[in-house]
């Protein structure tokens, strides 16, 4: 299996601009309903994923900070406590399952480091849970259902 096969691609995914200001980072977070969201470059490149902690904790240590400050400062300023590495195009289902394990989506790059879209925790799952429950029926004897005619 390769990772092309659970890849939403750039086009169907949201994402920040590097460019972006906190509060356009903010907006776009909360119409996505989306708690992190990958950065790229003007040229495209996978920079980073914002996380919404990283941009509440801006907040929170500036009290009197408005959200109309929010505008005044650039995403690349933006102190980030996590890494959420991409994988490459051509990575093992390995590194993917391993991150995984770990986040709610990976980052998808081609050679040149261009974000090409996002491999979804929800997408492994569900091809994986068919699997695991016919491998489940067989453990305990039970037959596998038959598709009817």
């Amino acid at each position: 299996m390769q990772v092309a096969f659970f890849l939403t691609p750039k086009s169907a995914t949201a994402y920040l601009l590097d460019s972006f200001t906190l509060r356009q980072a903010l907006e776009k977070m909360e119409y996505h309903h989306y708690s992190a969201m990958p950065v790229v470059d003007a040229d495209g490149r996978y920079q980073y994923t914002l996380l919404l902690n990283d941009c509440l904790r801006i907040f929170k240590n500036n009290p009197h900070m408005t959200f109309a400050d929010a505008e005044k400062i650039a995403l690349r300023d933006i102190e980030r406590r996590s890494h959420m590495d991409p994988v490459n195009i051509s990575a093992t289902m390995t590194d993917l399952l391993d991150k995984t394990l770990e986040q709610n989506f990976i980052p998808v790059v081609d050679d040149q480091g261009i974000y090409i879209g996002v491999v979804r925790r929800r997408a492994i799952i569900e091809y994986c849970m068919p699997l695991l429950l016919d491998l489940r029926g067989k453990a305990m004897g039970t037959p596998t259902a038959q598709p009817t005619t």
